[in-house]
């Protein structure tokens, strides 16, 4: 569906692609952590851990984008169909 010029299908899908990518990122984050940690590398490990967080953030973030994209959607009560 098409709404204020913007697919809310393909929206909400390059929303998910996003969150995918930080998800991705956040693995590694953690896998770069442990490294730091178990390397005795105290500061490097906390400032990884900081940056996990930060990660989980954007996702919770992401997720709430998501909702409001359809929401949005259906409140703007405009469609544009193919003729």
């Amino acid at each position: 569906m098409c709404t204020n010029g913007v697919n809310t299908s393909q929206f909400k899908t390059n929303i998910e692609q996003i969150d995918e990518t930080v998800a991705l990122t956040r693995r590694w984050t953690h896998k770069a952590f442990h490294l730091a940690d178990e390397g005795q590398q105290p500061k490097t490990a906390a400032r990884l851990k900081e940056a996990q967080g930060l990660l989980d953030e954007v996702r919770a973030l992401l997720s709430e984008v998501s909702s409001l994209v359809e929401e949005e959607a259906g409140a703007a009560g405009v469609t544009v169909t193919a003729v």
